[in-house]
């Protein structure tokens, strides 16, 4: 990713596998198609939704610095990480 400045989408989804596709390919209208965005830098996994939305409301009002450390963290080269979870 040549890009210093990526931007960044933060979502909730029941089924990851199926949202990243539709970003990929641009099947859904709105910020991700607008933006090209169709690389999965970062995820992470609840049991319960109203955890993964209190997280994503957590995420979103979250400094932009702050979001890149995260996804540094887990994914320090910023790779696409969707060939990984596909099975």
């Amino acid at each position: 990713m040549g890009n210093d400045r990526p931007t960044l989408y933060i979502g909730v989804t029941n089924n990851l596998i199926r949202r990243v596709y539709e970003h990929k390919h641009g099947l859904i209208d709105g910020f991700t198609k607008k933006y090209n965005l169709e690389k999965l830098l970062y995820f992470e996994v609840f049991n319960q939704v109203k955890d993964a939305l209190a997280r994503e409301k957590q995420l979103k009002h979250w400094n932009r610095k702050w979001k890149l450390n995260l996804i540094k963290v887990k994914n320090p080269t910023m790779k696409d990480l969707y060939n990984g979870i596909i099975k």
